[in-house]
């Protein structure tokens, strides 16, 4: 096993959650520290604390990921003798760095508002807000004919040529290349200032923009020429839709006040709200984790009988109520999901590539309000 540092694990991370994923202006990345030091352990938590600072402590966590940024602002100034402060403090002293992945971990596939719909057992899922897509590039390159083969299969070793459900996916055609090498060359065809002909073939392939540097590197390696001609285009076509919220159905309906008990239960929280007729029959459900006042719009248009959300407005419980939308607010503090989630993601991805780090989950309760 490979001991790592900070960027070593990020870097990881943000192949699952990119930075890219993020709604404008949500400050993901790091907060506090540095990323350039040895990481022998990494605390989990849905949000930093004081608490959660000394936990990390205790328990000997160099790093710290959570879901929501404890700098959400920016600082005008850095005070020790205030509780923002003195967790900064503490944080530099004992030099641990603080991570926030926000909505890009919201948006991911398989971060939040999926584990929250695996946790109410809806299938068929879907994205309720779509928030981000992918470009799609075509690369054109001419090849030797007696090397198409080659580079094609390279292409699509490297992830190239998937059309929905079809891969492999290329068109060719075949002409002539014309060229001269000249001093310094060291042409794989041809002469020194001596002009060339061959019969190439002209292959062209579709790919999203995240493997880019990997298809040109794949297709460069399985190139004879010393100079391969190739474009890269950007398409108008998008690919790889991603967004906020979850849509899905239960695997049996059930009525607005059953599926209430429902959700209070698998999410562990001592009460909730919702809103609607408690009889109202229940089979279709949104998801979305944290505050979803701006999403009820969203969750009717794609066909939910109710939405599953925390942070709930009085004026946006009467809209949703007005629309024939039910809402269920089991509160904020669900997303705490992440923190199993997250741990077990990077578990198996840090053992995958040989990574000697061990990833604790926060113990502390970070919910602020009390029921009775």
């Amino acid at each position: 096993m490979k001991k790592v540092n900070g960027h070593e694990i990020i870097n990881l991370f943000e192949q699952w959650s990119p930075k890219r994923f993020a709604m404008d202006g949500d400050p993901v990345g790091l907060h506090i520290g540095q990323l350039n030091r040895p990481v022998e352990k990494v605390l989990i938590t849905l949000d930093v604390n004081e608490e959660v600072i000394d936990e990390a402590i205790h328990s000997g966590a160099n790093l710290i990921i959570a879901h929501h940024p404890p700098l959400f602002r920016p600082l005008k100034s850095l005070l020790t003798d205030t509780p923002q402060g003195r967790m900064i403090e503490k944080c530099v002293k004992n030099d641990i760095a603080v991570y926030a992945a926000h909505t890009n971990l919201d948006v991911a596939p398989g971060g939040v508002n999926d584990m929250l719909a695996t946790k109410l057992g809806l299938r068929d899922t879907a994205v309720v807000e779509p928030t981000f897509s992918e470009p799609l590039y075509k690369l054109v390159v001419f090849s030797p004919v007696t090397h198409a083969d080659a580079i094609r299969q390279a292409l699509v070793q490297a992830g190239a040529g998937a059309i929905g459900d079809y891969t492999g996916c290329s068109f060719s055609s075949t002409g002539t290349g014309r060229f001269t090498p000249v001093e310094g060359a060291e042409p794989y065809v041809g002469e020194i200032g001596r002009g060339e002909e061959v019969h190439e073939e002209k292959i062209e392939v579709v790919l999203p923009g995240t493997i880019r540097n990997k298809v040109l590197k794949g297709m460069l390696m399985a190139h004879p020429y010393e100079e391969p001609a190739y474009d890269f285009f950007v398409l108008d076509q998008r690919t790889n839709e991603y967004g906020l919220g979850r849509i899905g159905k239960l695997e049996e309906k059930m009525t607005l006040v059953q599926f209430a008990e429902h959700v209070k239960q698998v999410f562990g929280v001592p009460a909730l709200r919702f809103v609607g007729n408690p009889d109202k029959e229940i089979r279709k459900v949104a998801v979305l984790g944290g505050d979803g006042n701006k999403y009820i719009g969203a969750a009717k248009r794609a066909g939910a009988d109710v939405l599953v959300t925390g942070d709930l407005y009085y004026h946006v419980a009467h809209d949703a109520e007005a629309m024939g939308l039910a809402v269920i607010d089991p509160g904020h503090n669900i997303e705490k999901v992440m923190i199993e989630g997250v741990a077990d993601y990077m578990r198996d991805a840090c053992l995958e590539a040989c990574y000697d780090v061990k990833f604790i989950q926060s113990a502390v309760i970070t919910e602020p309000f009390h029921f009775i």
